[in-house]
């Protein structure tokens, strides 16, 4: 290389070593389907329901289907913590497969997400439950 000095040539041509990612940096992918009956099903689990520990980085891969009815901007339902709504658990979701992250509570305890968006028969009771333990 013309011009290089020879440090700066030496710093080009070293390898580079990336730092390997910490253990869970990733975060816990969890798979939800927000169903067309307006229910709730996380994947592997019998009950609508999120394990995870305080402050965890949450990957969520939800599947959406329309329902009876929708909201003006299109939604087709959400999932909504009421109390950590400042926090990012306020998520209007839009028909077909999307990714979200969110970050678990800091606080263990069990948390209520429902579906805000008015989804049809069954809305009322559209409920997930997040259980954060230590």
């Amino acid at each position: 290389m013309k011009g290089c000095t020879p440090l700066l040539l030496l710093l080009l041509l070293a390898p580079v070593r990336m730092a390997a990612p910490a253990a869970g940096a990733e975060g816990q992918m969890v798979e939800i389907t927000a169903a067309s009956d307006n229910t709730f099903h996380v994947a592997h689990e019998k009950s609508p329901l999120i394990r995870t520990h305080p402050g965890e980085l949450l990957r969520l891969r939800v599947t959406s289907q329309r329902g009876t009815e929708t909201a003006r901007d299109g939604a087709v339902h959400s999932l909504v913590i009421r109390s950590l709504r400042l926090e990012g658990w306020d998520i209007r979701l839009f028909e077909g497969t999307h990714d979200y992250e969110v970050k678990a509570p800091a606080m263990p305890g069990e948390y209520l997400i429902e579906c805000t968006v008015k989804c049809g028969r069954g809305h009322d009771d559209m409920r997930l439950k997040m259980l954060v333990e230590k």
